[in-house]
């Protein structure tokens, strides 16, 4: 096990809506002019602040999360992804110490497991020197966290920003910005609380967050910062990077299919999968593949569109029948139902391997961490065996048919509350739900789901393919 230093800093909020999402779109904008190699990364499991980050950066951006990956998985792909950058740079969930139960996946924890300095951004408004009592409060209150300084958001005058600031100065806390109030760098209106970035022109929003924080927040005292950061353990590079490609796995990604984890899928590849992208969308057939994973998205905004391509919905379908290995995931699972109702009630057909309509709720019908246990044998566990993963969706599964008779896949637990309840779908080779999971957290389901193509594609050669 060698070593490898890593220049790092992870930007985390007081809450929610502090402005992370603005300054660290910002940051990466006004280092990447610099010339810096970045590579940006986002706690916990959300898959929108990413998009922003990619747009600033040109990056695909790496999501960190202890409850669906393991930690010294975590520490590894953090490793992996981030060696030969200048300077890595963690966007962190909710408050710096709010996560699952126990704390699970809070900034705080992935920062003390990274060993990485955070600098906190408190949203200013309407306070004045209760931003340093604040700040105090979040040092004190786990002094195993390394908060190294302060980016104080939104704040409405020069008056104010001296206020803010000698407080401040008085407790040592070092102040790496001071970013003005500007509602013109507010991020774009958020369908369901989410942005998926292919849907808007932000550029130009993006643009103006570089500007701003290249000129109100301390860039060079950051890097300084950021190099500060102790060195982290690094396993050996593999012998070989060659890998035999044993089957073709399509992977539905358009404007649609968004929400995937770039090393989630690697590690299909890693077990022989050629990943084969294709969209629902706008390809009228499903590519020459052995294998299909759909992951989720916002099916319910291109639901004319979606249901108008009527050859690839039969495609998927027959694909379906002919015992093709299916994984879908939340937007995924409701393009496999038969329909979808979207919020103005009207029905729009789907693809139709799932016997049942999801419908749009006029509010949240869950969030958070589960965990679920698999309750028949299928593409990804055996009976009895469980994954983890989170759940964030406005939609309804409703079966055509009694529940009782429906093939449901998962009973799921709520790691909040302990609830349970039955979810998702699986028959055959299909195996479809509102889970999101990590198959770097849950790498048997890959091996297995690789497997079951490899089964499928030598069976269709016995067949005469």
């Amino acid at each position: 096990m060698g070593e490898v230093n890593i220049p790092r800093v992870v930007i985390a909020g007081v809450s929610s809506g502090v402005g992370k999402t603005t300054i660290v779109t910002g940051l990466l904008v006004a280092l990447a002019e610099r010339g810096l190699k970045v590579q940006s990364y986002k706690v916990g499991p959300d898959y929108i602040d990413p998009g922003f980050h990619r747009l600033a950066s040109g990056k695909s951006a790496h999501n960190l999360d202890t409850w669906l990956v393991p930690p010294e998985t975590l520490s590894e792909i953090f490793t992996d992804t981030a060696a030969g950058n200048d300077i890595a740079v963690i966007e962190g969930v909710m408050g710096l110490y709010d996560g699952g139960r126990s704390g699970v996946s809070s900034t705080a924890a992935v920062a003390k497991l990274l060993k990485a300095p955070v600098v906190l951004v408190i949203d200013a408004k309407s306070m004045g020197e209760s931003v340093a009592a604040i700040a105090f409060g979040f040092k004190m209150y786990d002094p195993e966290v390394n908060l190294a300084g302060v980016i104080v958001n939104r704040l409405g005058s020069e008056g104010h920003r001296l206020m803010v600031c000698e407080a401040l100065d008085k407790l040592g806390i070092p102040v790496i910005g001071a970013v003005s109030r500007n509602s013109e760098l507010m991020m774009p209106e958020r369908h369901l609380g989410l942005t998926p970035v292919t849907e808007h022109d932000a550029a130009a929003a993006v643009a103006g967050m570089g500007r701003q924080v290249r000129e109100q927040v301390a860039i060079d005292e950051l890097l300084a910062l950021a190099k500060t950061a102790e060195p982290l353990a690094k396993r050996p590079a593999p012998a070989s990077n060659s890998r035999q490609v044993k089957v073709r796995i399509g992977i539905a990604h358009d404007d649609v299919f968004t929400f995937y984890y770039p090393s989630s899928l690697d590690v299909l590849t890693e077990y022989g999968a050629e990943i084969v992208p294709f969209s629902p969308l706008k390809d009228k057939k499903l590519p020459a593949v052995d294998g299909v994973v759909l992951g989720g998205g916002f099916p319910e905004m291109f639901v004319q569109e979606l249901s108008a391509n009527r050859s690839m919905r039969k495609d998927i379908l027959e694909a379906a029948r002919q015992g093709m290995p299916m994984y879908a995931e939340c937007g995924g699972l409701m393009y496999l139902s038969r329909q979808i109702v979207d919020f103005n009630g009207l029905a729009y057909d789907m693809a139709g391997v799932i016997p049942a309509v999801c419908q749009m709720q006029s509010k949240l019908e869950t969030v958070g961490y589960v965990e679920t246990t698999a309750l028949t044998d299928n593409v990804l566990c055996t009976s009895g065996e469980t994954l983890r993963g989170h759940e964030f969706h406005f939609s309804r599964m409703i079966p055509d048919v009694h529940p009782e008779e429906f093939p449901w896949g998962f009973e799921f637990k709520k790691m909040r509350t302990g609830v349970k309840y039955l979810g998702g779908y699986a028959c055959g080779s299909v195996l479809a739900s509102y889970l999101h999971m990590h198959f770097a957290g849950n790498r048997p389901a890959a091996r297995r789901f690789v497997e079951r193509c490899v089964r499928y594609r030598l069976l269709l050669n016995g067949a005469g393919r």
